[in-house]
């Protein structure tokens, strides 16, 4: 049930009961909106039993939102909107509503409240240390350890130590063996993916993985002193070193941070090189990027650093490391049939981590679970094309056809996912009214709060009002959720933009968020002063004709 914070708000939103639409501004009969659905491609017709707006839908958006559409250079063909009260199925405002448009990151209510549904918001992700030896008196493992993962998205440092110290509890100080990772949870085809937009050092391009540790990524804070300019590295990982040639300098703080150079060197070592001058007055500021080596790389470094801290500080002689002999590798493989379990560690609940997708749009948190409710669904491992079934078989048991959907990664970061407005209000109108409904609202960001929309809308009336996802791509925006009007009324938004001046929308898609929350409300028309280039050409033109130039008002 839709229900904000007590702190911001003393009302309790329960499912409206139906009633007819509001009047508004202007209130057409659907010939446009059938027409958009007549003009749409055949893969994407509505089946028999699709729900379709009847005529008491207006498709005309108040002059606020009309004017921040013009405003950016978007024609009203390039945006998909459908306004609903919660409980009441009938759209009050459906534009091109039953058009596939790219969601961009809104995709990922699609995944969460599917995860939510299908695998409860207690489901946990496990991951287990297996060997096929036997330990020693003296804690030497004579053997491999195994370490399997199922794709847990949360295996941060503060929960993969939890690993380490329940092995170490089982009684191994050493192995003298490999170090074997099981990633056969999914199918290689998912791994090592080329990045979305060319951007390989970027966080939000990271792929998935079974055995993802703290999201590949690594921050690098820089600390200026009189001694020079520090650079710490976090997460923990072994074998990396800073090669810092950074020069301190006077004057102001500007321009891009200081970019490593990472170079893989033998034995696994990894070095980032750092050069270039960095102000004092910049203070301390961090670099945020994708680390530079694959996966298992990366587990296997997290996975020793934090083996040798807990070695040191248990006092262990040899220092923490994992090893016994020089010998000791890194590699992937399978638990073997024979091998015994030593230790399990269980994730974060699935509600915390559907929290942290949606709050923060985490990309590949929501690729880990998208892949998982293929393996969970089906029979590892899981594929893409396995998650997709999986999710479109339980959409189609909850009564929700969708023929327009394209599911590519679950995530929203991909040119070939696609939905409707109209079936994210369908999809929000479930979520709502199920058992799993505060946890999946909860998770969404509260506009002017926190999250993606904590910047938004900071001074407006929604402020605090509406739990409200984003979506943002090259060419998209993209928003979906519930607003609380101030006349006690909730409601469902869903409005996509695909349009080569979508990143210039935003205004447009705040003046609706506000519009909704006063109640959509009828509105004085909104003059929209030319853009100066566009004047000028207007202005030629008409001298070369011998007219006045026009007027212009209203969206192109």
């Amino acid at each position: 049930m839709f229900r904000l914070p007590a702190s911001r708000t003393d009302r309790t939103h329960l499912a409206a009961t139906p009633r007819l639409p509001r009047p508004l501004a202007l209130a057409l009969a659907c010939a446009t909106l059938a027409a958009s659905f007549a003009a749409a491609p055949a893969a994407y017709a509505q089946p028999a039993g699709a729900r379709i707006p009847t005529v008491n839908v207006t498709t005309v958006l108040p002059p606020t939102v009309m004017a921040g559409l013009e405003r950016a250079h978007v024609p009203l063909s390039s945006v998909s909107v459908v306004i609903e009260k919660v409980g009441d199925r009938q759209p009050s405002v459906a534009v091109n509503a039953g058009q596939p448009m790219m969601p961009a990151s809104t995709m990922k209510l699609v995944t969460t409240w599917s995860g939510l549904a299908m695998l409860g918001p207690d489901y946990r992700w496990k991951t287990s240390a297996y060997t096929d030896g036997e330990v020693d008196a003296s804690g030497t493992l004579h053997g491999n350890l195994y370490i399997k993962g199922t794709g847990d998205p949360k295996l941060v440092p503060e929960q993969l130590i939890d690993l380490v110290q329940k092995i170490r509890a089982a009684g191994v100080a050493r192995i003298d063996g490999s170090l074997v990772l099981d990633k056969s949870e999914f199918d290689p085809s998912t791994r090592d993916l080329p990045s979305f937009d060319g951007d390989d050092s970027a966080p939000y391009n990271v792929g998935p993985d079974p055995l993802m540790y703290a999201f590949k990524s690594v921050s690098f804070t820089f600390s200026p002193s009189r001694e020079g300019v520090s650079i710490d590295v976090v997460p923990p990982v072994a074998q990396w070193q800073i090669d810092n040639q950074i020069r301190e300098r006077a004057g102001a703080c500007g321009g891009l941070l200081p970019s490593p150079q990472v170079s893989p060197g033998g034995n696994g070592v990894v070095t980032a090189s750092f050069a270039g001058s960095y102000a004092m007055r910049c203070g301390e500021r961090t670099l945020n990027m994708a680390a530079p080596v694959d996966h298992s790389t990366f587990f296997a470094d997290g996975f020793l650093a934090l083996w040798q801290q807990t070695g040191q500080q248990t006092g262990q002689q040899t220092g923490g490391s994992l090893f016994a002999t020089p010998a000791g590798a890194v590699r992937e493989g399978v638990v073997p049939p024979r091998a015994r379990l030593l230790a399990v560690h269980q994730s974060p609940p699935l509600a915390d981590v559907v929290h942290d997708i949606n709050k923060f749009s985490n990309n590949v948190m929501a690729r880990n679970l998208f892949l998982t409710l293929g393996a969970v669904e089906g029979k590892p491992p899981a594929t893409t094309a396995k998650a997709a079934t999986a999710v479109n078989a339980f959409l189609r048991r909850s009564g929700l056809n969708m023929p327009e959907l394209v599911l590519d990664n679950g995530c929203g970061l991909s040119r070939e996912e696609h939905i409707s407005a109209l079936s994210l209000a369908n999809l929000l109108q479930n979520a709502n009214a199920s058992p799993v409904a505060q946890v999946f609202i909860d998770s969404l960001p509260i506009v002017g709060v926190d999250g993606t929309m904590r910047n938004r809308l900071t001074n407006a009336g929604v402020e605090g009002n509406a739990h409200i996802k984003t979506g943002t791509l090259r060419d998209v925006r993209a928003i979906a959720g519930y607003v609380a009007a101030e006349n006690g009324e909730s409601w469902i938004v869903a409005s996509l933009i695909n349009d080569p001046h979508a990143e210039a929308a935003r205004a447009a898609h705040d003046a609706l968020l506000e519009w909704v929350y006063k109640g959509m409300p009828e509105e004085k028309p909104v003059y929209v002063e030319p853009h100066p280039r566009r004047a000028a050409k207007a202005s030629k033109f008409a001298k070369a004709t011998h007219k006045a130039p026009p007027r212009q008002r209203g969206a192109h």
